[in-house]
């Protein structure tokens, strides 16, 4: 019997970004970072696990919207264009900096994108392929999210909740087989009557934030290091606040040690503009190019980083799992001597964390499941799944309204910067039913009609708009995009309450936003 368990989750997700008009459209550059510097490297570390012999047990989101890009052949082609031009980059710099300090990172960059080339001729160019092959080993549970990252507490109506959850398990179904067990609720928005939505949709489990297991109802014996089971069956898992501060914290967090590579510094600023200009976007605008090869040194400004050096900095990642792991046995010993069980200890983090921010730290995950096994398992690595079936007997508890962003609510997705947008997605949902109930059974060039308007509606829903209002990235490109959506939307719905041609209309969106082929409009029913 263990001390406790640990349940290590990354919630890999991005926005569905895909211009068919634009080969080089910037913030599909945003699925190129994502792919090289943290999916191919969690997934690579956790085959070099399961072939060790090292008891790895990683859950991990893999949200519809990502699904959907990378089973992208388009998509992909891109990617391999961007990596192979990356590549030639890599070799420039290897002979360039060869006698510097800089030299160790340039031939860590060359090699890293050769190997991510040759993943990519492994498994035809869709990582998917790889995802089911660890999920099949029993190293990898993968789940879903809602659809296209809805934030469901701020959605107007129970179909438009509905829809978010059975698009995505219908669409989890699709690429990999059979329904998934859990769910990542966007941004852990949840909110009373989501759980049997879920029980609906055949989910076993789904996660929220502290506070909503804390502030349930009634109170919860084992607070948040058990999961306790909704009136409807389904259980929910509570992050564990200690665990996710030693990795977010901005103050004692460990991805700020002075030996890690130094995110904010890249060769797309600091190398000469006619050395680095072919590589850059063709607007010649410099840009952030992933080749960075300062550390984070201390604190000081940024043209006073020291070289980085990648040996010492990933022996640091090591030494951090370690005490992460050290730190979850105390933490677990501790919480057992209260509760009289092992504590499930749920440590939820984004996936892009892991390599794209902190580029050591598909590191620290590898050696936190070494260093478990080494320490006899006191602290055992498990699956949400799998812990639930060998613990099936838990308290019963309603989770309160709760998320997992700034202040714990809706503040962060429902604010002045942002409010603008939810009379319209509103608007869209009550349309979308009425349109679902006006015809119950389209055919032909209707049901293409009604199949995409769903579509429409789903992707002005991602939280990923709001979010970005917020914090004032990229606002121009989230604002576009949710205006694209209602008036696509607006379009349909318009042509198909007159009775309007839609061979012209559907011809002009259903190329632009073509993610799940598989949709059923009836889901608004």
């Amino acid at each position: 019997m263990p001390t406790g368990h640990l349940l290590l989750l990354l919630h890999a997700h991005l926005p569905y970004i895909r211009h068919a008009e634009d080969p080089f459209f910037l913030e599909e550059n945003w699925l190129v970072e994502a792919i090289t510097e943290t999916y191919i490297p969690i997934l690579h570390r956790l085959e070099k696990l399961h072939r060790d012999g090292v008891r790895a047990r990683l859950t991990m989101t893999v949200s519809p919207p990502l699904c959907e890009m990378l089973a992208d052949p388009m998509l992909m082609g891109r990617y391999r264009a961007r990596m192979g031009k990356l590549l030639e980059l890599a070799e420039l710099e290897c002979r360039a900096k060869e006698h510097s300090p800089f030299a160790n990172a340039a031939y860590m960059y060359r090699d890293h994108y050769r190997w991510c080339l040759q993943v990519m001729d492994r498994f035809d160019n869709n990582l998917l392929n790889w995802v089911r092959e660890l999920r099949d080993l029993g190293v990898l549970e993968p789940i879903t999210c809602t659809a296209t990252h809805g934030f469901l507490p701020l959605m107007l109506t129970r179909e438009a909740r509905k829809a978010q959850i059975q698009v995505a398990v219908n669409n989890y179904r699709k690429h990999f087989g059979d329904g998934p067990h859990g769910i990542w609720l966007a941004e852990c928005g949840f909110v009373p009557g989501v759980e049997e939505l879920l029980k609906e949709a055949g989910i076993r489990y789904f996660f929220v934030d502290t506070h909503g297991i804390y502030y349930g109802e009634p109170r919860p014996r084992y607070g948040v290091y058990a999961p306790v089971y909704t009136p409807s069956g389904v259980a929910a898992m509570g992050r564990d606040p200690e665990s996710s501060r030693s990795v977010w914290s901005s103050e004692c967090g460990y991805p700020g040690d002075p030996n890690y590579r130094e995110f904010y510094r890249d060769l797309g600023y600091d190398g000469e503009y006619g050395w680095v200009k072919g590589f850059l976007h063709p607007d010649g605008v410099r840009r952030n190019l992933g080749l960075k090869y300062h550390k984070v040194t201390g604190k000081v400004q940024l043209h006073e980083k020291q070289p980085y050096d990648p040996a010492p900095a990933y022996a640091r990642a090591r030494e951090h799992a370690y005490d992460f792991v050290n730190n979850r046995y105390h933490q677990a010993a501790h919480v057992h001597g209260l509760i009289e069980r092992p504590p499930l200890i749920v440590s939820p983090y984004d996936a892009e964390l892991f390599g794209h921010w902190w580029y050591e730290g598909t590191e620290f995950v590898e050696w936190i499941f070494r260093h478990a096994q080494n320490g006899g398992h006191q602290v055992m690595p498990v699956s949400g799944y799998e812990y639930l079936l060998h613990n099936p007997v838990n308290q019963v508890v309603m989770p309160c309204a709760s998320s997992w962003g700034d202040a714990g609510y809706n503040g962060v997705w429902l604010n002045p910067s942002n409010d603008w947008i939810y009379r319209h997605l509103h608007q869209a949902e009550e349309r979308m039913v009425e349109l679902a109930r006006r015809f119950p059974d389209a055919t032909g060039e209707r049901k293409q009609a009604l199949d995409q308007a769903a579509r429409e509606l789903l992707l002005m829903q991602s939280s990923d708009w709001a979010f970005i209002m917020t914090t004032g990235t990229t606002v121009p490109y989230a604002v576009r995009r949710t205006k694209d959506h209602v008036n696509r939307f607006t379009g349909l719905y318009e042509a198909l309450v007159n009775d309007l041609p839609l061979d012209r209309l559907l011809a002009d969106i259903t190329w632009r936003d073509p993610i799940f082929a598989e949709i059923d409009y009836r889901v608004y029913c």
